[in-house]
């Protein structure tokens, strides 16, 4: 059988914001979106950062399993569905491990022609982490290049397959913060039925300086944090 490599950028080895307890995130290569204010565009370009093996990658994190033995694994990016196949074998022998697995997706690949793959993945995954980037389709597209259709269906097919869901939700004033649109994502969250925690994301510029390193203009440049009042608004419409 031949082997599957997995592109990618980096490891965490103690991390606390990406699912529950202290997880090893693995952060993978590649991601098709263009998000304004994303952090990562040094993780945009798949065929750049380190070629792993799944059992390399496993290898490499159970060094930490005295950390991460109540948390867990999380696989991140860039965007991993990019290569689901991979992180598919990676969380089957977490699994076997008895490791707790999340993957940190926005859901933006995801295809109905090709569900039974994802289904695959779901079987040996424990938690989606989602980041809807925006409910409106227009103003998605906008902010990311890409329409929303896709990253819905995928909330639908997550909570479908009777898999445990965290929505994440990225504040930017002006942007994503107005109340019309913060409603609208309250009633499509409402119709998921595995969603166990909601995220507010406040907007942060630091990875701002990356963009200056690769020589490509940052969109929010100027973008302020969002006031804690609005961030404030937007967890109790969502949560409440």
């Amino acid at each position: 059988m031949e082997k599957i490599y997995g592109n990618i950028h980096s490891f965490e080895s103690f991390g606390t914001v990406d699912g529950p307890g202290i997880r090893f995130v693995v952060f993978m290569q590649g991601c098709p979106m263009r998000c304004r204010y994303c952090h990562n565009p040094d993780t945009w370009q798949i065929v750049a950062g380190k070629k792993y093996t799944a059992s390399e990658v496993v290898a490499e994190a159970m060094k930490y399993k005295s950390y991460i033995k109540n948390g867990g694994v999380t696989v991140s990016g860039g965007e991993p569905l990019l290569q689901a196949e991979f992180v598919t074998e990676l969380f089957g022998l977490f699994k076997e491990k008895g490791i707790h697995t999340a993957l940190d997706t926005s859901g933006i690949t995801f295809s109905e022609a090709n569900a039974e793959n994802y289904k695959k993945l779901l079987n040996v995954c424990n938690l989606v982490l989602l980041d809807i980037k925006h409910i409106d389709e227009k103003e998605h597209r906008q902010l990311t290049g890409f329409s929303n259709e896709s990253v819905l269906k995928f909330a639908k097919f997550v909570s479908d397959s009777g898999v445990d869901l965290w929505i994440r939700h990225v504040l930017v004033s002006g942007v994503t913060d107005d109340d019309k649109y913060l409603y609208r994502l309250k009633d499509f969250i409402s119709t998921l039925k595995t969603v166990k925690k909601i995220e507010v994301l406040p907007y942060h510029s630091m990875g701002e300086v990356k963009y200056e390193k690769l020589g490509i203009g940052y969109a929010f440049k100027g973008m302020q944090p969002p006031p804690e009042e609005r961030v404030k608004n937007a967890i109790k419409i969502l949560t409440l």
